[in-house]
């Protein structure tokens, strides 16, 4: 039986003159990532009271995902079959995008630093506005609703407040430029048509090192995979990227803030490995200066 946002999906694609054959689930969290046709995916947001109202998030991830794919960035590129939107319908936003096929081999470091500095390159070009250093402003704001909710206790809402007030006020002088947003690895698939980024809701305009902090985090300090970090940023450099290590530092602590105020938002009933990485983030933040 179909719920409000399949049935949402649904009905938006037939009324574009396409028939939906089949509702795999690819992901059921906050986001919903459907595949629906042979070709097509859908996503749709389900926690339509979340942090995030409207579509101008949406629309500014659509701009950007057209600009890359139209300069032939390594992108999963929106489906074509129709207008870009954003589309909402029964209050739900959603947009659609190209299927393709994981191969589930793991990505070569140096090529995981690569891609992302191809996108970098080319988002350079992108003339539409974005805002300054999003997500960590945003971020406050869910500290804020953290707080309400009763979800995360105050000294540790006090912790990230601090941490992101001080990484806000350090990246104001830095030159910045459009971002993927959130470049962890999960976000880059490998598939039988190369390496692909995808999901750039949360593009904004900051250094390109917050995106370089996003995929190495857990590298370098959950995992400590000191050999695949030096490899991706090797990777980064050779596609044409530079890399400033005190404002890379600046990001780490910031991604690790933000991350921590997200995370008891997008899984509210977390496991116990997502549990002992929350916890082991605020950790890393306690020791970190501010």
């Amino acid at each position: 039986m179909d719920t409000p946002p399949i049935r949402a999906a649904r009905e938006m694609l037939l009324a574009h003159g396409i028939t939906p054959d089949r509702c795999e689930i690819l992901q059921d969290a906050s986001t919903l990532v459907l595949r629906l046709t042979p070709t097509l995916v859908a996503r749709v947001v389900q926690d339509i009271e979340g942090p995030r109202q409207g579509t101008e998030w949406f629309a500014r991830e659509n701009a950007v995902a057209q600009h890359l794919t139209t300069h032939g960035a390594p992108v999963i590129p929106l489906h074509p079959d129709l207008p870009p939107g954003p589309h909402e319908h029964l209050g739900y936003p959603m947009n659609f995008w190209k299927f393709v096929t994981a191969t589930g081999a793991e990505p070569h470091p140096e090529k995981i630093g690569e891609t992302l500095g191809q996108c970098h390159g080319i988002l350079r070009r992108f003339e539409g506005a974005l805002p300054r250093l999003a997500i960590l402003t945003e971020s406050l704001g869910v500290v804020d609703t953290l707080g309400q909710r009763n979800l995360l206790p105050a000294d540790m809402r006090d912790l990230l407040r601090r941490h992101l007030n001080n990484t806000l006020e350090a990246l104001a002088p830095v030159p910045g430029q459009p971002l993927h947003g959130d470049a962890h690895p999960g976000n880059l698939l490998n598939t039988t048509e190369g390496l692909l980024w995808t999901d750039w809701e949360d593009t904004f305009s900051g250094p390109p090192e917050w995106d370089l902090a996003s995929v190495l985090w857990n590298a370098r300090f959950l995992e400590k995979a000191d050999d695949a970090v030096e490899r991706i940023l090797a990777g980064y450099r050779n596609s044409g990227g530079s890399v400033d290590n005190t404002v890379l530092e600046h990001c780490f602590v910031a991604r690790a803030a933000v991350m921590c105020a997200w995370y008891p938002v997008l899984y509210p009933n977390p496991d116990a490995d997502r549990r002992a990485k929350l916890a082991q983030r605020l950790e890393w933040l306690r020791c970190r200066p501010v």
